[in-house]
Protein backbone atom coordinates (compact mmCIF):
# COMPACT_ATOMS: atom_id res chain seq x y z
CA UNK A 1 0.00 0.00 0.00
CA UNK A 2 1.13 3.53 -0.84
CA UNK A 3 1.96 5.55 2.60
CA UNK A 4 0.35 9.05 2.58
CA UNK A 5 2.73 11.47 2.37
CA UNK A 6 4.07 14.42 4.93
CA UNK A 7 1.29 16.76 6.09
CA UNK A 8 1.71 20.02 5.50
CA UNK A 9 0.61 21.00 8.72
CA UNK A 10 1.57 20.00 12.34
CA UNK A 11 -0.78 20.88 15.62
CA UNK A 12 2.78 20.60 18.33
CA UNK A 13 0.61 21.41 21.26
CA UNK A 14 -2.39 19.86 22.90
CA UNK A 15 -4.44 23.29 22.08
CA UNK A 16 -3.17 22.76 18.47
CA UNK A 17 -4.71 19.32 18.57
CA UNK A 18 -8.22 21.15 20.68
CA UNK A 19 -8.41 23.51 17.73
CA UNK A 20 -8.04 20.92 15.12
CA UNK A 21 -10.70 18.51 16.95
CA UNK A 22 -13.05 21.49 17.15
CA UNK A 23 -12.54 22.30 13.32
CA UNK A 24 -13.14 18.96 11.93
CA UNK A 25 -16.31 18.02 14.68
CA UNK A 26 -17.83 21.78 12.96
CA UNK A 27 -17.39 20.34 9.46
CA UNK A 28 -19.57 17.24 10.24
CA UNK A 29 -23.28 18.26 9.89
CA UNK A 30 -25.29 16.88 13.16
CA UNK A 31 -22.11 15.40 14.65
CA UNK A 32 -22.78 13.08 17.23
CA UNK A 33 -19.21 12.20 19.42
CA UNK A 34 -19.76 8.34 19.79
CA UNK A 35 -19.71 6.65 23.46
CA UNK A 36 -16.97 4.11 21.62
CA UNK A 37 -15.34 3.27 18.18
CA UNK A 38 -12.58 2.09 16.59
CA UNK A 39 -11.10 0.88 12.84
CA UNK A 40 -10.85 -3.20 12.32
CA UNK A 41 -8.97 -5.18 10.33
CA UNK A 42 -11.41 -8.09 9.00
CA UNK A 43 -9.17 -10.70 7.19
CA UNK A 44 -9.71 -13.84 5.59
CA UNK A 45 -9.84 -16.29 8.07
CA UNK A 46 -12.98 -14.24 9.56
CA UNK A 47 -11.18 -12.41 12.09
CA UNK A 48 -12.73 -8.58 13.31
CA UNK A 49 -9.24 -7.23 14.51
CA UNK A 50 -9.46 -4.14 16.54
CA UNK A 51 -5.41 -3.16 17.79
CA UNK A 52 -7.38 0.41 19.58
CA UNK A 53 -10.64 0.04 21.39
CA UNK A 54 -11.67 3.74 22.12
CA UNK A 55 -14.31 4.35 24.92
CA UNK A 56 -14.92 8.19 25.83
CA UNK A 57 -11.62 9.28 24.40
CA UNK A 58 -9.91 10.27 21.11
CA UNK A 59 -11.85 12.51 20.00
CA UNK A 60 -10.04 13.67 16.98
CA UNK A 61 -9.58 10.15 15.88
CA UNK A 62 -13.43 10.01 15.78
CA UNK A 63 -13.97 13.12 14.04
CA UNK A 64 -11.34 12.48 11.39
CA UNK A 65 -12.75 8.47 11.21
CA UNK A 66 -16.07 10.15 10.79
CA UNK A 67 -15.37 12.51 7.82
CA UNK A 68 -13.55 9.79 6.02
CA UNK A 69 -16.68 7.17 5.92
CA UNK A 70 -19.65 9.58 6.24
CA UNK A 71 -20.36 8.99 9.58
CA UNK A 72 -22.09 12.24 11.39
CA UNK A 73 -23.57 10.13 14.76
CA UNK A 74 -25.52 6.70 15.93
CA UNK A 75 -23.83 3.90 16.08
CA UNK A 76 -23.19 2.22 12.71
CA UNK A 77 -20.75 0.00 10.98
CA UNK A 78 -19.01 1.14 7.87
CA UNK A 79 -16.58 -0.42 5.47
CA UNK A 80 -13.24 1.77 4.33
CA UNK A 81 -11.38 1.34 1.44
CA UNK A 82 -7.50 1.41 1.31
CA UNK A 83 -7.70 4.75 0.05
CA UNK A 84 -10.41 5.62 2.59
CA UNK A 85 -7.64 4.75 5.56
CA UNK A 86 -4.92 6.58 3.53
CA UNK A 87 -6.85 9.97 4.14
CA UNK A 88 -7.63 9.29 7.34
CA UNK A 89 -3.86 8.66 8.19
CA UNK A 90 -2.92 12.18 5.98
CA UNK A 91 -5.85 14.00 8.52
CA UNK A 92 -4.70 12.87 11.66
CA UNK A 93 -0.90 13.04 10.66
CA UNK A 94 -0.35 16.41 11.97
CA UNK A 95 -1.15 15.12 15.43
CA UNK A 96 1.79 13.40 15.53
CA UNK A 97 4.20 16.93 15.98
CA UNK A 98 2.70 17.12 19.80
CA UNK A 99 4.52 14.33 22.02
CA UNK A 100 1.99 14.93 24.91
CA UNK A 101 0.13 11.95 23.43
CA UNK A 102 1.37 8.67 22.35
CA UNK A 103 -1.28 8.28 19.20
CA UNK A 104 -2.44 5.10 19.27
CA UNK A 105 -4.74 5.79 16.42
CA UNK A 106 -2.38 6.72 14.10
CA UNK A 107 -0.02 3.51 14.65
CA UNK A 108 -2.92 1.25 14.54
CA UNK A 109 -4.58 2.81 11.10
CA UNK A 110 -1.17 2.21 9.35
CA UNK A 111 -0.90 -1.55 10.82
CA UNK A 112 -4.71 -1.96 9.48
CA UNK A 113 -3.13 -0.24 5.77
CA UNK A 114 -0.39 -2.30 6.05
CA UNK A 115 -2.01 -5.73 7.09
CA UNK A 116 -4.45 -5.38 3.88
CA UNK A 117 -2.85 -7.54 1.39
CA UNK A 118 -5.51 -10.36 0.12
CA UNK A 119 -8.75 -9.42 -1.74
CA UNK A 120 -10.64 -10.83 1.01
CA UNK A 121 -9.21 -7.97 3.14
CA UNK A 122 -10.67 -4.80 4.35
CA UNK A 123 -11.52 -2.28 7.15
CA UNK A 124 -13.71 -1.37 9.38
CA UNK A 125 -15.03 1.34 11.39
CA UNK A 126 -17.61 0.68 14.27
CA UNK A 127 -19.12 3.51 16.13
CA UNK A 128 -21.05 2.79 18.66
CA UNK A 129 -23.38 5.80 20.09
CA UNK A 130 -24.87 4.12 23.05
CA UNK A 131 -24.18 0.51 24.64
CA UNK A 132 -27.81 -0.18 24.98
CA UNK A 133 -28.48 0.44 21.16
CA UNK A 134 -28.88 -2.91 18.79
CA UNK A 135 -26.24 -4.34 17.38
CA UNK A 136 -25.88 -4.03 13.89
CA UNK A 137 -23.63 -6.87 12.50
CA UNK A 138 -20.79 -9.20 13.46
CA UNK A 139 -18.06 -6.49 13.65
CA UNK A 140 -20.19 -4.74 15.83
CA UNK A 141 -20.71 -7.41 18.19
CA UNK A 142 -16.91 -8.24 18.22
CA UNK A 143 -16.32 -4.35 19.00
CA UNK A 144 -18.83 -4.45 21.90
CA UNK A 145 -17.45 -7.57 23.13
CA UNK A 146 -14.28 -6.15 24.04
CA UNK A 147 -16.11 -2.96 25.34
CA UNK A 148 -17.71 -5.32 27.60
CA UNK A 149 -13.76 -7.11 28.56
CA UNK A 150 -12.10 -3.76 29.34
Amino acid sequence: MAKSSAPAERWPTKEDIDAARTRMEAAIPGWERPYAYGLALFNSEDETIFPVVNVGAGHLPAAVLATVCGHTGGTAVHPLEPEQIEEAIRLLEPAEACPDYEHPNLRAWRWILDEIVDPDDWAVAVFVADPADPVIDIHDARFRALIAGR
